[in-house]
C-alpha cells in the first residue's frame, strides 16, 4: 500500500486543474484499489471542490473538510478499483479561496 500527498498553491488549482497532473504513480500497468482520499486547504472548510477520477469515471466528489494539512487519519475510506491503465486524475471544480489546497490520497495494488 503506498500513501501520496500534493500541495497546490490556490493562485494555480483553477477549474479545471488536475491538482496530481505531474505525479508518477497516477498511471500503472497493474490494476490497484483506491483505499483512502482527501483533500483540506485553502481559507474555510467546504470552499473547494474536487472530483477523484480514474480514466473518465467519477470514484467521488470531494469538499475540503478544514483548512491546514492532512495525514492519513483524515482519509475517506473507499474500496474504488482502478483498472490498469486508467489515470487517475483530481480536477478542481469549485477553486481554493487562499491557501493551498492539499491531497491525500492511498492505493492498493491487486
Amino acid at each position: 500500500m503506498a500513501t501520496y500527498t500534493v500541495s497546490v498553491a490556490a493562485a494555480t488549482a483553477v477549474i479545471g486543474y488536475d491538482l496530481v497532473q505531474n505525479e508518477p504513480w497516477t498511471v500503472s500497468e497493474n490494476a490497484r484499489v483506491l483505499t483512502g482520499i482527501g483533500i483540506m486547504g485553502s481559507a474555510a472548510a467546504l470552499d473547494t471542490i474536487v472530483d477523484c477520477m480514474a480514466g473518465l469515471t467519477r470514484v467521488c466528489r470531494l469538499y475540503n473538510r478544514t483548512t491546514g494539512m492532512l495525514n492519513k487519519d483524515d482519509l475517506m475510506e473507499l474500496m474504488a478499483f482502478i483498472p490498469a491503465g486508467a489515470k487517475i486524475s483530481l480536477p478542481v471544480v469549485d477553486v481554493p479561496a487562499t491557501n493551498p489546497i492539499n491531497a491525500i490520497i492511498e492505493l492498493e495494488d491487486l
